[in-house]
């Protein structure tokens, strides 16, 4: 239970922090785009079972590999990528700490 409310603090309520201290005049476009990296789960789709509790996302799914990542950490440092990179790079943070608490 406590891992669930982590992971999806981090998923949901990460992005919103950012976007309300860095992005106040335009919080709310900014914590959308955000969240909008959960499109990344979409990898999840080319495995069976597509959802597994006792599976680590981070290296499992191809848009969850440290290769990505390390993508998702360029992307973050483009001005003009920067929110939904922030946003790539946040929800491997939520898997990652996820992986850690299994």
């Amino acid at each position: 239970m406590l891992q669930t409310i982590i992971h999806y603090g981090i998923h949901f309520l990460l992005p919103l922090a950012v976007a309300l201290i860095w992005y106040k005049k335009r919080w709310k476009i900014a914590c959308i785009i955000m969240l909008a990296a959960f499109i990344i789960d979409l990898d999840h789709l080319l495995v069976t079972p597509f959802f597994d509790p006792n599976r680590c996302s981070i290296n499992f799914h191809p848009l969850h590999s440290y290769y990505a990542v390390i993508i998702y950490i360029g992307l973050a440092l483009w001005k003009k990528t920067r929110l939904f990179g922030l946003g790539l790079v946040i929800h491997c943070l939520a898997d990652q700490v996820d992986c850690w608490m299994m």
